[in-house]
């Protein structure tokens, strides 16, 4: 095996090279803590957009408490993003559910490949959903194996669901009058340029759905969503745009994509409560244009 290049460092020489490119260490119990429950490279990402390549240099001023106050900051942000998506996902189950049997009234209709439209799209979201299946010990799902020869009815597999699973059926559902997708969307809807209200069509929803599962895997993960791009692409209503949006969707046009797919209002506005504290608490570390943000951010939260 080639060795790897670089040196091994231990939690002194960590804080050592820190020093040596000029970052300011207030407290070195603060940072040699910090480093040895966090960790040297986890800390890095709160510190790429204050380092200069050039000069191998942070920044003049730059300090650790602030480095470590950003991480602080996104773990919280991570919390709470986290916990809306959440209330997101379980809503969406039972929409998807309630809408299915309305249409079909029939408790296998999720089975069913006429319901959606590509159907090598259908096989693979049945075979994920055959897996999560089989790997549940959930009760209800047992219940299903003991006293209905293993079928399982729709408001049952849908808890089992990942939220991945959960926006790529949605996605695969047939459109049109009378359809599954129409009586789902029917819960959703946001505000038009005009004031007018307005229903997505399934591929502007499924752009909020499969941009809210990516930056819940994160969050989930323990990853950083500070100085980040993500790799999804979010369609945001013209009201809602920002004016750069750059080539991937941050955190700012996710966080939109909850606000239309918010469970309540009464849900989102205990949310933007929560975010505008966050964002208070941490105003003087935080570069609201490292989460995409723009400066008039607030006036997009109403509802």
């Amino acid at each position: 095996m080639t060795p790897y290049p670089k040196q091994i460092l231990n939690i002194n020489q960590q804080l050592q090279s820190y020093i040596d490119a000029g970052m300011v260490i207030p407290s070195h119990d603060e940072a040699i803590n910090a480093l040895e429950t966090i960790g040297y490279y986890r800390l890095r990402g709160y510190c790429y957009h204050l380092y200069d390549n050039s000069t191998k240099k942070y920044k003049n001023g730059t300090s650790f408490s602030d480095v470590l106050a950003l991480y602080h900051f996104d773990t919280e942000l991570s919390h709470l993003l986290f916990s809306l998506s959440a209330a997101i996902e379980v809503s969406l189950r039972v929409r998807l559910s309630d809408s299915l049997l309305s249409v079909y009234n029939d408790a296998l209709a999720l089975y069913d490949p006429a319901v959606f439209n590509n159907k090598t799209l259908y096989w693979r979201n049945i075979g994920t959903l055959s897996g999560e299946i089989a790997r549940s010990n959930d009760v209800f799902i047992q219940h299903n194996f003991d006293n209905h020869d293993g079928l399982v009815p729709i408001w049952a597999a849908v808890e089992i669901m990942s939220f991945g699973n959960l926006s790529m059926t949605i996605k695969n559902l047939k459109t049109g009058k009378g359809s599954t997708s129409q009586k789902l969307l029917s819960h959703y809807h946001f505000t038009s340029q005009k004031g007018k209200k307005v229903t997505p069509s399934l591929q502007m929803f499924t752009s909020w759905t499969q941009a809210v599962s990516v930056l819940r895997n994160i969050c989930a993960h323990n990853g950083r969503i500070y100085s980040r791009a993500l790799n999804t692409h979010v369609q945001i209503p013209a009201v809602d745009a920002p004016s750069n949006p750059g080539k991937y969707s941050g955190v700012y046009q996710i966080v939109l994509a909850m606000k239309y797919l918010r469970p309540s209002d009464d849900v989102w506005n205990g949310f933007v409560s929560d975010l505008t504290g966050l964002l208070q608490k941490y105003g003087s570390v935080v570069d609201l244009s490292k989460i995409n943000f723009p400066p008039d951010w607030s006036k997009h939260m109403t509802v």
